[in-house]
């Protein structure tokens, strides 16, 4: 192990932090995990070769072996079990070839905010509603019947869901399902619990 004194930087691992020249606030631990880091600041990297890309940058966080080993030039990114690309600023990648993700306490009650979905690639992010970011806009026409056949409601969530009782305006997924099953989400248990 070696503590860089004046430095503030602690490596263990055979050529960890291998460059640093005035970088302080890093954390290595691994076989060359940081080794290209000459200036970087504030970096935590476990795992061998965690890191061993980044030159200059600062306050990035990699965990596992090779993780953000493709990121040189950008700051604040955290890569857990992910190599990372080198373009990436400010990115949060975990894992690689994972098929399904579980995280407890994730379900029903965030009522709050902007929804968030996934896209194909896992990528989170919010579906925007403005034309800026839409084509091959066109009306409905006779498609609209369903949605007209929608009943529209004012509504405030149970105390225990949101405990402001903001008021809402929207649809109850139930009666959504009877006019178009298709535009409503289940739960694990197959029972109704969104709008899509």
């Amino acid at each position: 192990m070696v503590i860089c004194g004046r430095l503030t930087c602690a490596a263990d691992g055979f050529q960890a932090l291998n460059s640093n020249t005035i970088g302080t606030g890093n954390t290595a631990m691994g076989f060359q995990a940081l080794f290209s880091s000459t200036t970087g600041n504030q970096n935590a990297a476990v795992g061998e070769d965690a890191l061993s890309g980044n030159t200059t940058r600062h306050d990035n966080i990699a965990l596992g072996h090779g993780c953000g080993g493709n990121v040189t030039t950008g700051s604040n990114n955290i890569d857990i079990g992910n190599k990372g690309t080198a373009g990436d600023g400010s990115t949060i990648r975990i894992g690689t070839s994972q098929r399904a993700t579980f995280i407890s306490g994730i379900s029903g009650a965030g009522v709050m905010g902007t929804v968030v979905h996934v896209n194909a690639a896992g990528q989170l992010g919010t579906a925007p509603s403005s034309q800026r970011f839409k084509d091959q806009i066109e009306p409905m026409d006779k498609a609209s019947e369903a949605i007209l056949a929608l009943k529209p409601v004012t509504f405030r969530y149970k105390r225990e869901i949101d405990p402001e009782r903001s008021p809402h305006f929207g649809l109850i997924a139930e009666e959504v399902d009877k006019v178009c099953p298709d535009l409503v989400g289940r739960d694990a248990k197959g029972e109704i619990d969104t709008v899509r």
